[in-house]
């Protein structure tokens, strides 16, 4: 080693020796030493655990550390698994030396656990992603085959894992379907022809169910019989007779009905009856009071639709049953009016002269309901003359009841509107109407021209 003369610190006042000259002062050796651990750190660090065996070490640790977790969520997001080793080489690359040192710690200390247990071959990284157990031999071999392998030669190994896309045709695919349907060809006749009749039997029971709900009232009717048995009623004159109720009623007793009757519409238009046919028997306006000269006029339900509002819906039901000589009663202004049947027709919606006065009769009721049952096709009319009190004794209207109405009568009041109309005519219905017609028409247009894209 050469001799090298100290210096002594030059504090600015001293000059240097005569003779002297600098000599250039040589550079500090490299730490040859602390180079070369940290070169093969840098060559250990380089490459990441094999995923396969960090995702078997994630699976085997009791509590997993934020490596472990990481590599567990990657096997547990259905990604393939060519896009597990790709994110788990990005995430390890990312990583400081003090976490690379962390986890190359976490694989030794798991392949020192592995050479407790009983050696198995190699797991490929297509069963990494079920837990498995491995032999410390194998962990050496991975460990090997993440240096020793390029990376390129790993990336095209794991493309060529890659599931391959199905290349078989259209109809090829289809005869599989069609054979897997039909279990192999293994199905008959009598298969088939079960399952048309539980189709067709589903279908007409929901048909049923469709029609029942709109169409009820036809259904129901026939089946109201409260009085099937009932014998004519004999008629009751005079002081000791029936005794008025203390409201308004319409008394059959043929037919067992006792039922409310409403006297104070505003008007005689559809909707305004419906309305009052929800709670009862309806006085049409445009005609007498009882106790009044002339035919007063009442409408009720013979059947209705057992969804629509009201508890009145099958009051006149039974009023076919009525016959000349039968008797009814209207209870009314604390006073009970007796009226003897004298005739009963059927006429159509558009006869409202029914309303008018019976030619010879100074005082009528008649008593108006739908035919048949549950429908609006035609009315039956049933007139009775009033027997009791003597009629003689009733009053003429003031005026004209017609002058104090909006409208004048041109049809006899029906049912009300079916459910189908009722959802039909709103505006929920018209949307809903609207969207099938559209949603038919696209999936009719789609499949017409499906065979026109397959050529």
């Amino acid at each position: 080693m050469p001799n090298i003369t100290p210096l002594t610190p030059n504090t600015g006042s001293e000059q240097p020796p005569a003779g002297f000259t600098p000599r250039a002062v040589a550079a500090p050796a490299p730490n040859v030493a602390a180079d070369l651990i940290r070169s093969k750190l840098d060559l250990i660090y380089a490459g990441e655990p094999d995923a396969a065996v960090e995702l078997q070490e994630s699976e085997a640790s009791p509590r997993r550390s934020a490596h472990q977790e990481y590599i567990h969520q990657l096997s547990t997001s259905g990604k393939g698994l060519a896009t597990i080793q790709t994110e788990w080489h990005d995430y390890y690359v990312k990583l400081d030396d003090k976490e690379k040192h962390r986890v190359w710690q976490e694989f030794y200390s798991h392949s020192s656990l592995l050479a407790t247990t009983k050696q198995q071959p190699a797991a490929s990284l297509e069963s990494a992603v079920t837990p498995a157990i491995i032999s410390a031999q194998a962990v050496a071999d991975h460990k090997h085959a993440a240096h020793a392998t390029p990376k390129y030669k790993r990336v095209k190994a794991l493309r060529a894992a890659r599931p391959k896309r199905d290349l078989r045709s259209v109809q090829a695919i289809r005869a599989t379907i069609r054979d897997q349907v039909t279990a192999g060809g293994k199905l008959n006749a009598k298969h088939h022809v079960q399952s048309l009749l539980f189709g067709l039997g589903v279908g007409a029971l929901a048909i049923f169910v469709f029609l029942f709900g709109f169409f009820n009232e036809v259904v129901i009717a026939p089946f109201i019989q409260p009085s099937r048995a009932a014998a004519a009623t004999p008629i009751i004159i005079g002081p000791s007779g029936v005794a008025p109720t203390a409201e308004p009623q319409v008394i059959i007793p043929k037919i067992n009905v006792q039922i409310p009757a409403i006297y104070d519409l505003t008007d005689n238009s559809e909707a305004t009856v419906q309305t009052a046919l929800e709670s009862g028997i309806a006085h049409y306006p445009t005609t007498p009071l009882p106790g009044e000269q002339g035919n007063a006029a009442f409408f009720g339900h013979s059947s209705n639709n057992i969804f629509n509002k009201g508890k009145y819906k099958f009051a006149f039901v039974l009023l076919h049953l009525m016959k000349e000589g039968d008797t009814f009663y209207l209870s009314y202004g604390g006073k009970m009016y007796v009226y003897k049947v004298i005739s009963t027709k059927i006429v159509s919606p558009s006869q409202v002269e029914v309303l008018d006065a019976v030619p010879g009769k100074t005082s009528t009721a008649t008593l108006i309901t739908c035919d048949p049952p549950g429908t609006s096709i035609n009315r039956l009319v049933v007139i009775g003359e009033q027997i009791s009190p003597d009629p003689s004794g009733n009053t003429i209207a003031a005026e004209p009841v017609e002058q104090t109405l909006q409208s004048s009568a041109v049809s006899l009041p029906g049912n009300a509107p079916t459910l189908g109309g009722r959802l039909l005519s709103s505006a929920i219905g018209k949307t809903l109407v609207i969207i099938f017609i559209v949603g038919a028409i696209a999936f009719t247009l789609r499949w017409v021209n499906k065979p026109l894209t397959q050529s």
